[in-house]
């Protein structure tokens, strides 16, 4: 547990809603995110369904690590709005998940926590996990991002007065402390979007010879 402490932990829920209720699930939903955004830690969170005549929602929500997930999923403010969703959303299943592979595609991280819920209580459940985008692949997408961001931070540092005579040791140092959080925060997720297609672009089997 103290290695998964230390990183971000994304919550997949699968639920099932009336769908003679979809006015009310949609503004249940988002009742739901804007409860979270007030709890310390929260990273972020979404919800889709699986189509436009389905009844399969799902919902996923990233905290900054197990301690501040809990203190959500443990929360009177989740139960109440939990309980006043029972009468027309049903949760089939969730996971937790955490892992690098979360920056590429968040559902295919290493799976913390798999479960699904029946009449009986929760169940843990067998799920294949889809593999991650090859390693080339995520070195392309952070190269991708980190080039340009690279090179326009060096472009406005050398309007700086003094900064080229600054050691190349603090340089770096003061370039990556600014730039790591932008990689991490905003570059690298808009880029693995951009290229989410071909990221996960399945492999071509070669042609048996003859």
């Amino acid at each position: 547990m103290a290695d998964t402490d230390a990183h971000p932990i994304t919550v997949a829920i699968e639920r099932r809603i009336d769908p003679t209720r979809t006015a009310e699930a949609t503004s249940w939903m988002q009742a739901g995110t804007d409860l979270a955004t007030a709890f310390p830690g929260f990273l972020g969170s979404g919800w889709v369904r699986a189509g436009e005549d389905s009844d399969l929602w799902y919902m996923l929500y990233r905290f900054r690590d197990i301690t501040t997930l809990e203190e959500w999923e443990s929360s009177p403010q989740r139960q109440w709005w939990l309980d006043s969703g029972r009468p027309f959303a049903r949760e089939e299943r969730s996971e937790r998940r955490t892992g690098i592979e979360g920056w590429f595609d968040a559902p295919h991280g290493s799976i913390l926590e798999a479960a699904t819920v029946t009449d009986a209580g929760t169940q843990p459940i067998q799920q294949p996990v889809p593999p991650a985008p090859p390693r080339w692949k995520q070195a392309v997408t952070i190269w991708v991002g980190f080039f340009p961001t690279n090179l326009l931070a060096s472009w406005l540092l050398g309007f700086i007065p003094g900064f080229a005579e600054v050691p190349l040791v603090l340089r770096v140092l003061a370039t990556t402390l600014m730039l790591t959080p932008v990689m991490t925060y905003a570059v690298l997720p808009w880029v693995t979007r951009m290229l989410q297609p071909w990221l996960q672009r399945p492999r071509r089997s070669r042609k048996a010879q003859p």
